[in-house]
């Protein structure tokens, strides 16, 4: 975006909040380079057992990592933005990226990824890869990722007549409903939390046509394609399917079969570990998302690294970027985290190419489709989520949400219209 746009989010932020950042420091007391690096939760933690070797490799650079909470970053990079103190390099989610980057705040890194001798970007997951590109320039390098597969009971299932993970809606709903007739009416079959937007969000991705239209000027909510999701989503809860009622621990109510089916991603492998029963362990697996004719995408997520765009020290920071890609490097943080790494080359590490749950999470990276790539998609994201939740409950029909979704949407999206026709004026 333009200067005015720095110069209202000066105004709205910078006075109140950019005075909690701390002080921009870029040289040290012997004269090296720092490294300005934000990272966010375990990541910011863990990431400083790294920095030894690259500090040992470029001895004339240092590096200052800085932990941020995942629930203030996304605030406190708004406001180092408008008060000019931004990082040199910070870790950002995946949908956060159209954002920074209309806001000219991150750097293009298309000639540095050309010219690197160690970053090729065909090893990358393709879908992942895409979430950092926008308008055909590329804006950050995956850092780790995040999908999402189906943790189920596989013993219920097969107790039901299934062998295995349906592949289409309609087998899926099938075995569900087969389920249900085992575990009965006090018993539920697949947990849909109203707060969590993952799994509708995967439904609606897994369609042909987008969620939004006219190059993202528009909601496309009344699609075909997303009715026919949000249908599926209601479906499960109308059938008795899915509780209403909140569930505050999914791992107690797996092992009691009060659930069976659980769309979530990666960390929840170490949380089934740890959490569900002793004698419940060999029930649980992870399957491919079914789609509407077979395996389908999942989204892409996970979070990347960017470099500022106002950094003095691009050339180190982007140094620290190659350093952090390796594949070396990413075995040793995902072994430190437990996150699933971005490279196809870190798939052959025996921790993960020989654990049966993370091979359906490299499967499913195959095939995994970007959100929409405008910065006004986390307000979008939100009125998903709370659109979902009246449908579960019945508030509203599927045709008066998606219109109501697209009516929202489009007020959301007035300020984009505005600013794309204004920059298509002769």
């Amino acid at each position: 975006m333009n200067e005015g746009r720095r110069t209202a989010l000066r105004g709205l932020m910078a006075a109140g909040m950019a005075a909690g950042l701390p002080a921009c420091t870029r040289t040290a007391g012997d004269g090296a380079t720092v490294l300005k690096f934000w990272a966010m939760g375990r990541e910011g933690e863990v990431v400083a057992a790294l920095i030894p070797e690259f500090e040992r490799q470029h001895p004339g650079v240092k590096v200052a990592v800085q932990q941020l909470p995942w629930t203030a970053a996304h605030e406190k990079l708004l406001t180092a933005f408008a008060g000019d103190a931004m990082p040199d390099l910070f870790q950002l989610g995946n949908t956060w990226v159209a954002e920074l980057a209309a806001l000219k705040a991150i750097e293009p890194l298309d000639a540095r990824v050309a010219a690197s001798p160690t970053l090729d970007p065909r090893d990358y997951f393709a879908g992942i890869w895409q979430t950092n590109v926008i308008d055909g320039r590329l804006y950050g390098v995956p850092w780790y990722v995040d999908t999402r597969v189906m943790f189920y009971n596989r013993e219920l299932l097969k107790r039901a007549g299934y062998a295995r993970m349906p592949a289409t809606w309609e087998g899926w709903m099938a075995a569900m409903r087969a389920v249900k007739k085992i575990v009965g009416p006090d018993k539920y079959v697949i947990l849909l939390p109203h707060e969590e937007f993952a799994p509708l969000l995967v439904l609606a991705l897994q369609q042909p046509e987008e969620l939004l239209r006219d190059g993202g000027r528009y909601g496309n909510f009344r699609s075909a394609s997303f009715r026919r999701a949000l249908q599926l989503y209601a479906d499960m809860y109308r059938e008795g399917l899915a509780p209403m009622e909140r569930v505050s621990n999914i791992y107690h109510e797996f092992s009691t079969e009060y659930v069976s089916f659980y769309i979530s991603g990666p960390w929840n492998i170490g949380e089934f570990r740890r959490r569900v029963a002793p004698d419940r362990q060999h029930t649980w697996a992870t399957a491919l998302m079914p789609g509407p004719h077979g395996p389908a995408a999942s989204l892409a997520g996970g979070a990347s690294l960017a470099v500022a765009s106002s950094s003095p020290h691009k050339e180190a920071a982007w140094q620290l970027v190659e350093y952090l890609s390796q594949v070396d490097t990413a075995a040793k943080f995902n072994a430190l985290t437990g996150n699933l790494p971005p490279r196809r080359a870190n798939w052959s590490d025996p921790r993960l190419a020989g654990d049966p749950p993370a091979r359906a999470f490299r499967a499913q990276l195959e095939n995994v489709r970007p959100e929409p790539r405008v910065p006004e998609w986390e307000s979008i994201l939100a009125e998903l989520r709370v659109m979902g939740e009246r449908v579960a409950h019945g508030d509203i029909g599927v045709d008066a949400a998606a219109a109501a979704l697209d009516a929202t949407t489009d007020r959301i999206l007035e300020k984009r219209r505005w600013m794309l026709a204004r920059e298509a004026r002769p």
